[in-house]
């Protein structure tokens, strides 16, 4: 395990190099030291960044599982800037039992590269768990991984996109609300209608975080090449997905604006997570708004983005692994999702009692159209690329941010230069790997 974790060392290391980030000073990290005691868990939360606040996390995970289990202690650790960072863990020796975290934004980069990564499936076949009960689209993400359908983690919680609507710009401009299974040219038209500029006040019609609607696209396209190491961007798909956002921010006066930006009260629709209908709310508690579906493609009715899945993963380090899978077990059983469920969460199990159950404990809730979060079906996972390749973290937003927004070029020419930019870097983030593995087998 030394050379493992030396090499991960190394890897990380590489990583932070590439990106151009700073590296945190191995030792600011609070050691929390893994017990081996068989009744002590260590887990490790990045996402949801909300378990950041210990109280959150007890309420939700903490506490439920004390008693659930009450012979067994868990130690929690939440990912920081400075001190708490996977390379900060891994440089002490603290590594968690469990982790949580964001499965496409981390797992490849984190879990994987550091050589953390375990495949669950064995657990899974010796205490009979049911992967079908989970959201099927949600799974094959796990299972997607890799050709050879290692289950490195079990789906938890989805961060489902919504559309959030300002009810009294609707009422202010005498325009019907969005409605469930509303296609985006029917949004386009409620956009151009919405977008005014009214005295002093520019009202918006409609705002979307272009990367995160291309990162669980509708359409199930990856920005990977499937059999070699190179981005995979100058597609018809693509151009499609660009060309139908595009034309929202090139209506006269909704020029892009952060999302985050709703709870102002200037813009009438905006995509988000589902769990902006609590920030929305605690940012401006007179704002009058309510939820519907994201907007659907025409070809593709009721068809929502794929999964924005937050896992659970189980290290390959951990001595105490029939005991993680049982506390994971535990978290995706509808006892366990029903209550999550209650605070506002869209898990990965989703009967019928854990869709009734969402939102109970949060009076924000109260009057709000919920049933949107569940309406119509994920778009499919993307499928496992060729053993082998290097995975890299395309940034899709870059299409959009300079070379659309800010330099006016056209879709094909952006998806171009975003796809020969993010293709050198592929190429650089293998050739670094490849040299510091080497270094590590000697």
């Amino acid at each position: 395990m030394k050379k493992a974790l030396t090499k991960s060392v190394l890897v990380v290391s590489a990583f932070f190099l590439i990106a151009g980030c700073k590296s945190t000073a191995v030792g600011t990290i609070e050691t929390v030291t893994p017990s081996s005691s068989d009744n002590e868990l260590l887990i490790y939360t990045v996402w949801p960044a909300s378990y950041v606040k210990e109280e959150i996390f007890q309420r939700q995970i903490g506490q439920p599982l004390q008693k659930k289990f009450p012979d067994l202690k868990i130690k929690h650790i939440h990912w920081d800037n400075p001190g708490r960072q996977y390379k900060d863990l891994i440089a002490a020796g603290t590594i968690p039992d469990i982790i949580m975290d964001d499965s496409h934004l981390n797992l490849n980069r984190y879990i994987i590269d550091n050589d953390l990564q375990y495949d669950m499936r064995e657990l899974i076949k010796k205490y009979n768990f049911d992967t079908d009960k989970l959201n099927k689209p949600s799974m094959d993400r796990m299972k997607n991984i890799t050709k050879e359908g290692a289950i490195y983690g079990l789906p938890f919680q989805i961060g489902d996109y919504i559309l959030f609507y300002n009810k009294d710009i609707f009422d202010k401009f005498g325009v019907d609300y969005p409605k469930d299974g509303m296609t985006y040219d029917e949004a386009y038209e409620l956009a151009k209608k919405l977008t005014r500029v009214d005295g002093e006040i520019t009202y918006k019609g409609y705002s979307q975080n272009p990367g995160h609607y291309m990162n669980y696209n509708q359409l199930s396209l990856n920005p990977l090449h499937s059999t070699e190491n190179k981005a995979n961007l100058s597609t018809d798909g693509w151009k499609k997905l660009v060309d139908n956002m595009r034309r929202f921010y090139e209506i006269p006066a909704n020029q892009f604006d952060t999302v985050e930006n709703f709870s102002k009260g200037n813009i009438a629709m905006a995509i988000a997570s589902s769990d902006r209908i609590v920030k929305f709310y605690e940012d401006n508690k007179n704002l009058n708004f309510d939820i519907a579906s994201v907007p659907f493609f025409n070809e593709l009715p009721d068809t929502r983005y794929q999964p924005n899945v937050n896992s659970i993963y189980i290290t390959k380090q951990s001595t105490k692994k029939d005991q993680a899978f049982q506390v994971i077990s535990y978290l995706l059983s509808e006892e366990a999702q029903i209550e999550l469920s209650k605070e506002g969460i869209v898990g990965s199990l989703q009967t019928q009692a854990v869709k009734e159950a969402f939102g109970k404990n949060l009076p924000q809730m109260k009057g709000k159209h919920t049933e949107s979060i569940f309406y119509g079906k994920y778009a499919d996972a993307t499928p496992a690329r060729a053993p082998g390749l290097t995975y890299h973290l395309v940034n899709t937003q870059g299409v959009f941010a300079p070379l659309i927004f800010l330099e006016s070029k056209d879709t094909v020419t952006a998806l171009r230069m975003t796809e020969e930019r993010e293709t050198k870097a592929i190429l650089a983030e293998k050739a670094a790997k490849d040299e510091l593995n080497k270094a590590a087998n000697k």
